[in-house]
């Protein structure tokens, strides 16, 4: 090694450099450096930097609270050689003699000019070139060995099954995606190891136990895994088609102790649950033999839905009724959008044209259906507009964002944000605006969730909607949805965000302006009913609905 004195500080730096080759880039680099005596009132160098190719250099001085013995690092040198440098104390360097040769070991990846070897070319006293070449080779003999243990010792002891090769695309799916990367306050990697290890991966079913089992200690319920079949129906269900009975649920509302449950808000024309009399209204008592009074309605959705052809067993309460119902699951059609035209003449001066937008689901038709509804209602005079996201639990997140756009001229959407903060902001600029002026109120309630939750949230925060109803969900995460190698999938939270005014909903809601009339209908038919008949308990006149 050649010795050159530096300029980068005064009294001046040393750069020591060796350089390292080894065929693994994640192995620890080893750098052979010669012992300087260090004493801070007589040093000749104030300062070290070590480094070589490939890992992060380190800056190393002469510790002034001690009389000798110790360099410690200082700082990064990332701007003078361009390199990732991480912080750490380099120990054990108390003087025994000029001559004492120490063993270095770093660990990282060098950028930009990393590559580059500065060699030394001076030095407090000279290198003695007539160190032996043999005792070199030993050294670099115990150096090679070190670094072939160090890799060997990544490598399990175990050869991986298939079994465990589909738990580990599990995790890393987990390990790249999941917004929360203190994972829960675990060792991620750790947990993987033990899982390996300690969890039985014999058969396939043994391995999705060990999956789902990963996933609880997220403690996320929205972070969760699908089997083949149950992935199968969620990506048709955002598709527009869905294998299943043909209901839309949600939450009832409680009067005079009935039973709690599940609540039908729509069955589809035609559908399994239709052609069988279940109809709006009706509550859902029990899926397959297990109660949905503390079920709630994503675990329903997954119950109901399945493999063409199977059957599902509901405890149905029609009035005072209750019967069992057994449904053979088709493939439904979804038309996520429901219109009506009220007209409410309080006067032969005084009429109103109100358009009734019920949207159910953010499907892949959703923002068509909607921009469909919105130019048809306007092609028919309608002068204000409803916009009911009653017991809309969701779908898909882009779907709500157009759909805000159609209501906002301009003005933030929403705030996507991870475990560092704010990261992507969806915004509109007026070209998709479609109504951006009529009078607009929202109908939402604790069946609201998700993308509704992100659509209500703007158009309140923007002050372009009055929000009738009660407090939505409270879901306030994003998840996204991986297809692994068998056909089963994660649904994996990725993000969280934030309405316009930087309020986390997050097992809160967005907080409606006024709550709706107790016996407010949920279909379109009862809605139009109760602006009519000023005389009903649900009526609510136009000039006090849509006021703020």
């Amino acid at each position: 090694m050649d010795v050159a004195a530096s300029s980068f500080a005064s009294p001046p730096l040393l750069l020591v450099s060796a350089s390292s080759r080894t065929t693994d880039t994640q192995t620890s680099r080893f750098l052979l450096a010669r012992r300087l005596p260090c004493n801070p009132q007589k040093s000749q160098f104030s300062s070290i930097i070590i480094g070589h190719v490939g890992p992060p250099l380190r800056c190393l001085a002469c510790n002034s609270t001690r009389r000798t013995g110790l360099y410690e690092v200082v700082k990064s040198v990332d701007d003078a050689l361009g390199c990732s440098s991480s912080f750490q104390i380099l120990r054990g360097l108390k003087s025994i003699s000029s001559k004492y040769i120490a063993l270095f070991i770093s660990f990282g990846s060098c950028l930009g000019r990393g590559n580059r070897i500065h060699r030394i070319t001076s030095w407090q006293e000279k290198f003695k070139h007539k160190i032996s070449i043999i005792s070199i080779h030993m050294v670099v003999g115990m150096m090679l060995v070190l670094a072939v243990s160090v890799s060997i010792n990544k490598t399990p002891s175990w050869a991986l099954t298939e079994e465990n090769l589909l738990f580990l695309e599990a995790w890393r799916t987990v390990d790249r995606a999941y917004f929360d990367k203190t994972f829960n306050g675990q060792s991620w990697f750790r947990f993987r190891e033990t899982a390996l290890r300690n969890e039985p991966m014999n058969t396939r079913e043994e391995t999705y136990a060990a999956i789902r089992k990963m996933l609880s200690t997220l403690d996320d319920p929205f972070t969760r895994f699908l089997e083949p079949e149950k992935f199968k129906s969620l990506r048709s269900g955002t598709q527009g088609a869905l294998t299943g009975v043909g209901l839309s649920i949600g939450y009832p509302t409680v009067l005079n102790g009935s039973p709690t449950g599940l609540a039908v808000m729509a069955s589809t024309p035609g559908g399994p649950a239709n052609k069988a009399g279940i109809s709006p209204g009706d509550i859902i008592l029990a899926i397959n033999d297990i109660s949905t009074e503390d079920m709630d309605i994503y675990d329903a959705a997954e119950r109901l839905q399945g493999t063409e052809g199977s059957s599902v067993d509901l405890v149905i309460r029609s009035g005072s009724d209750i019967r069992h119902v057994l449904l053979k699951r088709e493939k439904v059609t979804l038309n996520p959008v429901k219109t009506r035209l009220c007209e409410i003449t309080r006067s032969e001066t005084d009429s109103s044209r109100i358009g009734y937008i019920k949207l159910t689901s953010f499907n892949q038709n959703a923002s068509g259906a909607v921009k469909d509804a919105i130019e048809t209602l306007r092609n028919n005079n309608v002068k204000a507009f409803v916009l009911d996201l009653r017991n809309n639990s969701g779908g898909l997140f882009p779907e709500g964002i157009e759909i805000a756009k159609f209501w906002l001229d301009k003005g933030v959407i929403v705030y996507i944000c991870d475990s560092r903060g704010v990261r992507d902001i969806y915004e509109a600029d007026g070209i998709n605006s479609i109504a951006p002026s009529e009078p607009l109120v929202v109908l939402v309630n604790r069946g609201t969730a998700s993308a509704s939750e992100i659509l209500a949230g703007a158009l309140k925060d923007n002050k372009r909607a009055v929000l009738y109803g009660e407090p939505t969900y409270g879901k306030g995460k994003i998840q996204s949805v991986f297809e692994l190698s068998d056909g089963s999938g994660l649904a994996v939270t990725v993000a969280r965000y934030e309405t316009p005014a930087h309020t986390d909903i997050n097992k809160v809601g967005i907080i409606p302006d006024h709550p709706l009339p107790t016996s407010f209908p949920m279909d379109e038919d009862g809605f139009c009913s109760c602006l009519k008949d000023p005389a009903s308990p649900c009526n609510l006149s136009t000039a006090q609905l849509f006021s703020r």
